[in-house]
């Protein structure tokens, strides 16, 4: 069996003459949490995209369980950077709209999600409507929605992005414990370097476009992990290395 759930071997996109992913090459194993920072523009959400079916590579191959993406079954579950609840539509419902997409009835999947409102945070509030809710509760309901659907893989795109410094520093403790519970296998785009280093087993740093790998680093922090360990020697060098590389590059 390939070792590898997702294999980006060389992967190449343009859009018209403007080269956006120049050769990108990255790996994601079961269980394991990678992130993808770069500077802007250089095509991140343009690998989840091509992830989703969005978006094609030019050149280059996307395989998962060492298949081709598109001979593969696989199947992901997408958060974008806003939470996209449903104004007109109660916390419950909202959280069951991707199970009702795919054809289960509305009372199976009020069932399926209610459990999890008490460990997602958000027991109480499941027939609020989403104005009614905090931006960390919104996006708690949002991440619900999106791993009840029981897919592959788990792909976040900047998921606290919009959030103030607090909520997001919350949020971030709140993945992480959520995520060392059920070992979900996750990629995660995000700017924010702190954050990659608290939630990541592995980060790949990409250049400016045409996006190249730039560096790969291993997060030797152990599990579960605090914001103090952010202060420890090992993440303050990886963190300062992954700065000075995109620093570095984004000025050459």
């Amino acid at each position: 069996m390939n070792e590898h759930r997702l294999e980006l071997r060389n992967v190449a996109k343009k859009f018209g003459p403007l080269a956006v992913l120049g050769d990108v090459s990255l790996t994601v194993s079961e269980g394991e949490f990678v992130t993808i920072v770069g500077p802007s523009g250089a095509g991140k959400s343009t690998i989840l995209r091509m992830l989703t079916g969005t978006d094609k590579p030019e050149s280059g191959d996307i395989l998962f369980d060492g298949r081709h993406l598109k001979e593969s079954s696989a199947s992901f579950a997408f958060m974008p950077q806003r939470d996209a609840l449903m104004p007109w539509r109660r916390i419950i419902d909202n959280t069951t709209l991707g199970l009702e997409v795919q054809g289960m009835s509305r009372s199976q999947a009020r069932a399926k999600v209610a459990p999890l409102f008490e460990p997602f945070g958000l027991a109480g509030f499941e027939h609020h409507y989403p104005a009614q809710l905090s931006g960390g509760m919104r996006q708690r309901a949002a991440l619900l929605r999106t791993v009840v659907q029981d897919s592959d893989m788990l792909l976040l795109d900047e998921p606290f992005g919009a959030l103030d410094a607090l909520t997001r520093t919350q949020m971030q403790e709140w993945l992480q414990t959520m995520w060392t519970d059920h070992r979900w296998t996750a990629l995660l785009i995000t700017h924010d370097v702190r954050e990659a280093v608290f939630l990541s087993d592995r980060i790949y740093v990409l250049s400016p476009r045409p996006a190249r790998v730039l560096r790969e680093f291993k997060v030797p922090l152990p599990r579960p992990r605090t914001l103090a360990d952010l202060g420890s020697s090992a993440a303050r060098q990886i963190e300062t290395e992954i700065l000075e590389s995109l620093l570095h590059h984004s000025l050459s």
